[in-house]
């Protein structure tokens, strides 16, 4: 991958459109990018991941937007940029979210991301997508690098890897597992842990349910129970108790057998004894029931033909009680026709005297129920004439009130009419008023976009004039502290010289305190030693230096941070009096408040016109919606009128046909209801005249059917009927009071015929006291042993529930205890804390530990042409310095001198040492993780930070290896405020801070 050229417009920092070209800075192979701490040398780099990924690293992706605050307020964020990426040259463009403002009115409106993606075909840019999905996944074919990843790769983050170089296992593998995606095996420790653990927590409870019911075994059985260790242990303890629980179960039973014999031969004697006192008993009480049941014997024979009598009048009586209901009905009817016939004489010409009494001729009443049915029939046909003018009735009244509809509707148009002519009388005056004040409101109104840039020149210069005021206090503090800086710098150093001086003249005995015998010495090789070296006791030892060096490198850096921050306040301050323009605060206050209220007038006369304008819009809507209103209000008072002429000349034709046909009555509708009355009284006399006939005609049978039942009785007459008659109850009454007589006679027969009972008579009364009182004592005998026995039966039972429950218990838990045993070796494995993980390394570390082999390997590579073959990576188990966290193994880092043969921890190197160690480190992670993702060569990469800590020898020594990365025609940016850099790197990006956006400056 390699950059050609980046436009950026109106993002982060840079408030204009700015053009990066990266073919010309690339030139030479390698380029400085500089400026001011917060210029936004830092936003080059998130516009190049911006435009490629749609997002920018770190923090920053938490920004609502990515728009820089400096722009105006129409222009559109934009970051465009042309690479070259496996051959083929493209070209991003990408605008993030943003708010701009509205084209109509005020406010602002919300604008989409978006993104255009072309290819140079044949010398053409050919459009290949404007989906952000689509880009992304362009990117991701061609680069196949995640956001994180390109980070680390081609955006080289100098004190990252520095940081990394001297982490412990923990934050080195959390770096690892996010540039090599190897969180999968991670995931695998905590899933084997959690299977552990859950595995482990069911062997628990199947333990816990076996050691309950051995406890209930143990209670049952009134035993202790074995200490709980050996689970398996417990079956032939449960077997050995329920065998001897049985075995004394069944040695209750012969004892059991005898004491319940001797408990039934006891009830069998009192069983006996009171059956024989029952039965003498019951022979006694028959002889005297047998006494008194003949004395009643007279009273139930005269019952008897009581009983006789009243069962031959039932039937009789029936048809004596049907003659008299059937002369009752033959009453009713008479009275019911004489009330219908008075009621209908008018209609019928009136009845003859005794017309409907039981002396009227059979012919003459014919004929009167024939005159009376003549008079309904015409009457029903009157109506039904009648019934077919109802609906000429009932369109009349649908007429009259469609009338009386017109002439409500014609009233209300009269009056909408005059209203309206007298609102449309006021409309000319006020349009003409409301006219004269828009003409005045628009000569008031002026250009709002001149007013709004005089405001921003106007603020921007009153912010620069309080800047320089800021910024010159800070200059003075920021001078005193670097001169304090370099005194400390220097004093730094002159101390490390002094004791490197001392220590090379020791150098003899401190190599002679590293001799042992039998051991080679490092400057002779001999390994006999006559006369080892002695130095000075104050004589500083390595550590002395390695601390002395510490500091120099602490005061070098805070000098090259002072001197920074000095030259960066001192072009702030001269930006900050250029954009002041000479002005004083106060001065740049009173312009800005004369530029608000300027702006303000405007904003409020081009509200005013809005309001008046529109105000006239709605006067002239109103003269022409009375104009069209009342032209509709008079037809609808034309059609109104002809209207009501049809309806009107409709209702007297009705009228005239109603009133022929009403006749006498108020109207149609009494007409046919008197005639329905009429009509109904008539059918009703008809109808009581047919009913008497019935009536007398039933009366007649049901006095025959009378006499003829009461001879067949046998009675004389109807009045000995009644004498021998009975209710059914009273009836009933005789016939139980019979029948239960007769069977006490019975009862008290069979009694005294049973030979048992006769029998029982003869023989002596027994002593049941006596027998009752044994049975009592061989049942409290018999109720003890069954108690004895059934106790150890269940007993011997519950035990063997119990046994068998253990072993299903024991059986269940074996496979849960060997899955929990399995799986916690396992996971204690991976994690690398088992005794069988001899190096204690965790399962993601070893797969990580390969990855960083590869990285140490790459490293090498770079690090042999960076010092001259002295220094060497190499990978190992141990854990890092300080590192004092279990299974931490794996991941190690050690450095190898080859000066003095010996290897060192990454901790102890100097700050130079860690810069060129780190960088080294990064590029070979770089290469790694570049295979990795697909194997695309890196053509453009950029150095971040990390040169402030470098003295004027290992700068030096720096340049010459970052000159060496231009290697293959790679371009290499190095990003640093460190102002010595601007001398030895010639090709330069300088990024511009003012008051209104950042500028980018190519040399």
């Amino acid at each position: 991958m390699r950059l050609h050229t980046l436009t950026v417009q109106a993002f982060g920092p840079f408030a204009g459109t700015e053009t990066v070209d990266f073919d010309r800075l690339g030139d030479g192979g390698l380029f400085l990018i500089h400026g001011p701490t917060g210029a936004g040398k830092t936003s080059v780099l998130d516009a190049v991941c911006f435009a490629l990924y749609g997002r920018v690293p770190g923090v920053r992706e938490a920004a609502k937007s990515p728009r820089s605050n400096h722009a105006a307020p129409g222009v559109a964020p934009r970051v465009e940029l042309e690479l070259t990426v496996r051959g083929r040259r493209l070209s991003i463009s990408r605008s993030p979210a943003w708010r701009r403002p509205k084209k109509r009115g005020t406010g602002t409106t919300e604008e989409k991301a978006k993104v255009v993606v072309s290819e140079l075909v044949e010398g053409r840019w050919r459009g290949l997508t404007n989906r952000p999905d689509e880009a992304g996944q362009i990117v991701d074919d061609l680069l196949g690098l995640s956001l994180a990843q390109f980070c680390q790769i081609v955006l080289l983050p100098q004190g990252e890897f520095a940081r990394f170089l001297r982490a412990d296992a923990k934050e080195r593998r959390a770096s690892l597992e996010r540039i090599f995606a190897t969180g999968v095996f991670a995931r695998v420790e905590d899933w084997l842990a959690d299977r552990a653990r859950s595995l482990g927590q069911a062997a628990a409870r199947a333990e816990e349910a076996v050691l309950r019911k051995a406890d209930a075994i143990a209670e049952v059985g009134r035993a202790p129970r074995p200490e709980a260790g050996d689970l398996d242990a417990l079956a032939p303890w449960a077997a050995e108790l329920a065998s001897v629980t049985a075995a004394t179960a069944r040695d209750t039973r012969p004892v059991v057998d005898a004491a319940l014999a001797e408990r039934d031969s006891a009830r069998l004697a009192v069983e006996e004894a009171r059956a024989l006192a029952d039965r003498r008993r019951r022979h006694a009480e028959a002889l005297v029931r047998r006494a008194a049941l003949a004395e009643r014997e007279p009273a139930c024979a005269a019952a008897r033909a009581e009983l006789a009598a009243a069962e031959r009048a039932a039937a009789a009586v029936l048809l004596l009680r049907t003659e008299e209901h059937r002369r009752t009905q033959l009453d009713k009817a008479d009275l019911d026709a004489a009330e219908r016939l008075a009621l209908v004489r008018e209609l019928a010409g009136g009845p003859p005297p005794g017309a409907g009494s039981d002396t009227e001729d059979p012919q003459e009443a014919a004929r009167r129920r024939a005159a009376l049915a003549e008079a309904e029939r015409e009457r029903r046909a009157e109506v039904a004439r009648l019934e077919q003018l109802r609906g000429e009735a009932d369109r009349l009244g649908a007429v009259d009130a469609d009338i009386a509809g017109i002439d409500a509707r014609a009233r209300a148009a009269e009056r909408e009419l005059e209203e309206c002519r007298a609102g449309a009388a006021d409309l000319p005056g006020q349009r003409e008023h409301t006219a004269a004040e828009l003409e005045e409101a628009r000569r008031r109104t002026g250009s709002r976009e001149a007013a709004e840039a005089a405001l921003l020149l106007a603020r921007r210069r009153r912010e620069a004039a309080e800047a320089v005021v800021r910024l010159g206090a800070d200059l003075a503090r920021a001078e005193a502290e670097r001169v304090a800086a370099v005194d400390a710098a220097q004093a730094a150093a002159d101390r490390l010289l002094d004791i490197r001086r001392r220590r090379i003249e020791g150098m003899a005995a401190e190599l002679a305190d590293a001799l042992a015998p039998g051991r080679p010495c490092p400057v002779c090789g001999s390994a006999e030693h006559p006369a080892p070296a002695r130095g000075a006791a104050d004589r500083p030892s390595p550590e002395d230096e390695e601390r002395a060096q510490a500091r120099a490198d602490t005061a070098a850096a805070g000098r090259s941070r002072a001197e920074s921050a000095a030259a960066s306040l001192k072009e702030r301050l001269e930006a900050a009096r250029a954009d002041a323009g000479g002005a004083d605060e106060a001065e740049a206050r009173g312009l800005e408040e004369r530029r608000r209220a300027e702006l303000a007038r405007l904003d409020a006369a081009a509200a005013e016109v809005e309001r008046l304008t529109g105000r006239l819009a709605r006067i002239d809507s109103a003269v022409e919606a009375a104009r069209t209103r009342e032209s509709a209000l008079r037809a609808d008072l034309a059609a109104l009128a002809e209207r009501r002429a049809g309806r009107a000349e409709e209702r007297e034709r009705l009228a005239a046909l109603l009133d022929a046909a009403r006749g006498a009555d108020p109207d149609l509708a009494a007409r046919i209801g008197r005639l329905t009355g009429e009509a109904d009284l008539l059918a009703d006399a008809v109808a009581a005249l047919d009913r008497r006939a019935a009536a007398a005609e039933e009366l007649a049978g049901a006095a025959r059917e009378a006499r003829r039942a009461v001879a067949e009785a046998g009675f004389a007459d109807a009045e000995a009927v009644w004498a021998a008659e009975r209710g059914e109850e009273e009836r009933a009454r005789l016939r139980a009071d019979i029948r239960a007589h007769e069977d006490r006679v019975a009862a008290v027969e069979a009694v005294l015929a049973d030979p048992e009972v006769a029998e029982a008579a003869a023989r002596p009364e027994p002593d049941l006291a006596a027998l009752a009182d044994l049975a009592r004592r061989a049942e409290a005998a018999a109720e003890a042993a069954l108690t004895w026995r059934d106790r150890f039966e269940q007993r011997a039972r519950r035990l063997a529930d119990l046994r068998a429950d253990l072993d299903r218990l024991l059986a269940d838990s074996r496979p849960a205890r060997r899955r929990h045993t399995v799986a916690d070796g396992l996971a204690r494995l991976v994690a690398g804390t088992s005794a069988d993980n001899r190096e204690s390394v965790r399962l993601s570390a070893y797969v990580l530990a390969a990855r960083l082999e590869q990285v140490v390997a790459a490293a090498n590579d770079r690090l042999r042409t960076m010092h001259n073959g002295r220094y060497e990576l190499r990978h190992t188990v141990d854990r890092a310095a300080g590192d004092r966290s279990r299974s931490g193994g794996g991941l190690g880092l050690r450095v190898l001198d080859a000066w003095t043969g010996q290897e060192r921890d990454p901790a102890t190197l100097s700050g130079g040492e860690t810069f060129v160690g780190s960088l080294a480190l990064a590029l070979g992670l770089g290469d790694v993780a570049a295979q990795e993702a697909g194997g695309g060569d890196i053509g453009t990469l950029f150095v971040d930070e990390g040169f402030g800590t470098l003295d004027e020898e290992t700068l030096e020594e720096v340049m010459g290896v970052l000159d060496g990365l231009r290697d293959g025609g790679r371009a290499v940016g190095v990003v640093s405020h460190v102002a010595d850099l601007r001398t030895r790197i010639t090709t330069r990006l300088q990024v511009v801070k003012t008051p209104t956006g950042s500028r980018l400056r190519q040399t």
